[in-house]
């Protein structure tokens, strides 16, 4: 018989995490994976299931005697949104607790106009999915918000974001919060890029980094299984690594010689239109390249060499399985990928490039909005939630 520090220390969030995965369990296969005592773990699945988070699953079969009830999540028991906002469009979604997506709602929106324009969009838009969707208000469980710019994430302020004037350090959840009293979790879009990217398409990944080329460039860094954000949630920052073909070239951070200034999309069409073939954005440039340009062609490759460049630092420094390569320049196809992958295997370590993957993205445009309810999800379900939700029914 266990004693009663063992029973203590086995929370019912750790009980709440074997059924996570959605594979129903009986009360024994419970007792038998925790330890704990059959009484023990009853109790614990009574207070789960008054949380709604558990349900009853069909019927286990029997060995003599009453059947034995299986138990799973119950992933309709709460909602999400998740809301991505770019510079000139956002898209938001509502998901169930298992990440299935239950409505999705796009918009051309200026993130210029600031927070109180497209943060009312925004709730307006989680009212509309709701109201699609049949969900009264009070079914809804926390919000995820990614935006295009530095942002604290313990606080969930943008911090000088280039891209974004008047937001710099408003308090986006706050604001949120006026009409939805729940968790609002904010971070940068690489970092729920490379979530919704994981979730999706790289469950059994633990280790990858996204990388987004578009406007500006930026890495978002899974180690672990864990999101990794940094002392001040700027971990990733790779669009103002110095790079050496960028000697004297000027970037808006005010340094020279940065990634984004030689690679990202308004560099290769300021290139391109210098060379006289017209380009205003990285999507012209991509235009371009599918249309068989062949000055875009060796612009975007040698894009793909300069990433390499701190791309094969990046591999050295934390050794990912996978680095996946998103954002619009992506869509410019292999071009990109196969620039990167020239650099970067010649320059890692082999041990660290022997079973590497640089691939595309797969989830896409959808891979920001998808991690942003991830972002939600994971805050709902993590165990200081729970814990905190069991203790007030109790």
């Amino acid at each position: 018989m266990k004693s009663s520090w063992f029973t203590a220390l086995v929370r019912t969030s750790d009980v709440f995490e074997l059924l996570r995965d959605g594979r129903p369990r009986t009360r024994a296969q419970l007792a038998e994976a925790t330890g704990l005592a059959r009484s023990t773990i009853a109790a614990r699945v009574e207070v789960l299931m008054r949380l709604g988070l558990v349900a009853p699953y069909g019927d286990a079969r029997s060995t003599g005697g009453r059947p034995p009830s299986l138990f799973a999540l119950n992933p309709a028991a709460r909602v999400v949104a998740g809301i991505d906002i770019g510079a000139t469009h956002a898209v938001a979604v509502l998901a169930d607790l298992s990440g299935a997506i239950l409505g999705e709602l796009r918009e051309d929106l200026d993130i210029a106009q600031g927070p109180e324009v497209v943060l009312g969009w925004a709730t307006a838009t989680v009212e509309r999915l709701l109201d699609g969707a049949g969900r009264p208000h009070r079914d809804l469980a926390a919000i995820g918000i990614g935006l295009p710019g530095p942002v604290e994430h313990s606080s969930g302020r943008p911090i000088n974001p280039p891209i974004m004037p008047g937001w710099d350090r408003h308090d986006v959840p706050a604001t949120v919060q006026r009409t939805f009293a729940v968790p609002v979790l904010i971070d940068n879009d690489v970092n729920i890029m490379a979530l919704g990217e994981q979730q999706t398409h790289l469950p059994d990944v633990d280790d990858l980094v996204f990388i987004k080329v578009a406007t500006g460039i930026g890495a978002g860094i899974i180690t672990g299984g864990r999101l990794q954000r940094g002392a001040q949630g700027t971990a990733g920052d790779l669009g103002h690594v110095r790079v050496s073909s960028g000697t004297g070239v000027p970037c808006r951070c005010g340094n020279e010689g940065c990634l984004e200034a030689v690679a990202a999309g308004p560099a290769l069409a300021a290139r391109l239109t210098g060379a006289g073939v017209p380009a205003r954005s990285g999507q012209d440039v991509v235009d371009l390249v599918r249309s068989g340009e062949l000055a875009a062609i060796q612009q975007v490759r040698q894009a793909g060499r300069d990433l390499g460049e701190v791309v094969a630092t990046m591999v050295n420094l934390i050794n990912p399985s996978v680095v996946v390569i998103g954002g619009r320049l992506a869509d410019a196809g292999e071009h990109l990928i196969a620039g990167i992958r020239e650099v970067v295997y010649q320059r890692s370590l082999p041990l660290a490039t022997e079973h590497l993957r640089i691939v595309a993205s797969v989830a896409g445009a959808q891979a920001g909005v998808l991690g942003a309810a991830t972002m939600a999800i994971g805050h709902v379900l993590s165990p200081e939630a729970i814990e905190v939700a069991a203790s007030q029914i109790s």
